[in-house]
């Protein structure tokens, strides 16, 4: 039986009061504000374990990527990024929606949004290995797995959409009014795919995970992320709390029935399913075990909610994700009055299946039911159509409603946070009839 992960944050709430956390590249500043925040008294933090050398990415000697159009080169991104289908976003490449009409159920790589911090490290599987170390193992001593190794073990194939924390942020301002910071995404960063690898939970039995562990904190071979200001924070990376990573989360290796493509983690990825895209660390390189509590930049200074609707010290560490509906429609489109159109789009949450979609047409005044294409699936979408024949020339605003099986629906407004994370408000599209 599973320890729950309720049972954990009580450990570590001990350990803070223990004064045993332990913070990875954390300032002195943050650790403080983080303890105020939880209303407990600032003692000393000890210094983080040095981890072990992690291997450099190298060029692959395997294939050869393709030849990136120059939008690719631009973000640092392998794959080509045609217009019709992203909108590249500094380091990063937004879905454009309306490209995935008639793609099915499972978004194709090439039309699979990409988030990097840097850029996308092109590794060879030959020379990959991830190290697994940390005093959470038994004897503290750490365990090293190839990719052949990884492949030993029981095959796991599981469908899971992965989701910017920020997806949807562009609409606070547009929509709501309010300044954020952070890339602009409209609602294209995002994608659902069928991952194939082992359980994160069968690697860390292997390396000797012991009764003492509590967080795990994999990272990525990608390049260091220096900030604005000049800030080195080093290689992405976030803890996992142990009950998570012993549950539903995946070491993954393949994508769509492929090998993982480099701007998707090649060779493995982590897979953390309905949580926030940050936890899905890609190109992961080692993984540290660790027996108090971890932190880093990204569940310190981002990937939480700070702003007035918030504690001062700013909320938990961000975890599942929300709810959210998109048209497969471009903004803006053109549709011809007095002609029927069938309208597509998907909804999705991060806390169970959307059981229900509802639309507007004329702005909110009136809504009816979508037709639901698929089953609620936990961790993945729903596809859905309506009919609307508008009735004459002119501009209207669509809107479309989830609801999932843990009974949550998409609100009018979300409150707002300084990085624009966790939009969840119907959001509100623009056409014109002509």
């Amino acid at each position: 039986m599973r320890t729950p992960e309720s049972a954990y944050d009580r450990r570590r709430l001990r350990q803070w009061l223990a004064g045993d956390a332990r913070a990875d590249g954390v300032s002195r500043r943050d650790m403080l504000r983080l303890l105020t925040a939880a209303g407990l008294a600032a003692g000393a933090v000890p210094a983080a374990l040095a981890p072990p050398a992690a291997a450099s990415p190298a060029g692959s000697a395997a294939a050869s990527p393709p030849a990136p159009v120059s939008a690719s080169a631009a973000a640092g991104i392998v794959k080509p990024l045609p217009e019709e289908w992203f909108t590249v976003r500094g380091t990063n490449a937004e879905t454009k929606f309306v490209s995935l009409a008639g793609t099915g159920y499972h978004t194709p790589v090439d039309h699979f949004f990409v988030r990097n911090h840097t850029s996308t490290p092109v590794l060879d599987a030959d020379d990959w290995t991830l190290t697994v170390w940390g005093d959470g193992l038994a004897h503290g001593r750490s365990a090293e797995f190839t990719l052949a190794d990884l492949k030993k073990l029981p095959t796991v194939t599981r469908t899971a959409f992965v989701e910017c924390a920020g997806n949807g942020r562009s609409f606070f301002t547009g929509q709501q009014g309010q300044a954020v910071t952070g890339t602009a995404w409209t609602l294209g960063a995002i994608g659902t795919a069928r991952w194939t690898g082992v359980r994160l939970a069968d690697v860390l039995r292997r390396a000797g995970a012991s009764r003492r562990a509590v967080d795990v904190m994999p990272r990525g071979l990608d390049a260091d992320y220096v900030t604005a200001d000049g800030t080195d924070l080093g290689r992405v990376r976030r803890p996992l709390p142990l009950a998570k990573a012993m549950d539903d989360v995946l070491l993954a290796y393949a994508m769509n029935g492929e090998p993982l493509p480099y701007d998707h983690g090649h060779p493995v990825r982590v897979l953390v399913p309905s949580w926030i895209g940050i936890s899905s660390i890609k190109w992961v390189g080692d993984i540290e075990v660790s027996a108090t509590p971890l932190f880093s930049p990204w569940n310190t200074d981002f990937y939480r909610l700070f702003g007035e609707a918030y504690p001062p010290g700013g909320s938990a560490p961000l975890t599942r994700q929300t709810v959210k509906s998109a048209w497969e429609l471009a903004w803006d489109a053109n549709l011809a009055a007095g002609t029927g159109h069938r309208l597509t789009g998907r909804s999705w949450s991060g806390a169970g299946g959307v059981v229900r979609v509802e639309v507007s047409t004329d702005g909110g005044s009136t809504w009816r039911r979508a037709r639901l294409h698929d089953a609620p699936r936990r961790d993945g979408w729903v596809r859905w159509s309506t009919d609307w024949r508008p009735p004459a020339p002119g501009p209207y605003t669509l809107l479309a409603r989830a609801t999932d099986t843990a009974g949550r629906t998409q609100p009018d407004a979300t409150a707002p946070n300084s990085q624009g994370y966790l939009f969840d408000a119907v959001v509100r599209h623009p056409v014109r009839a002509v």
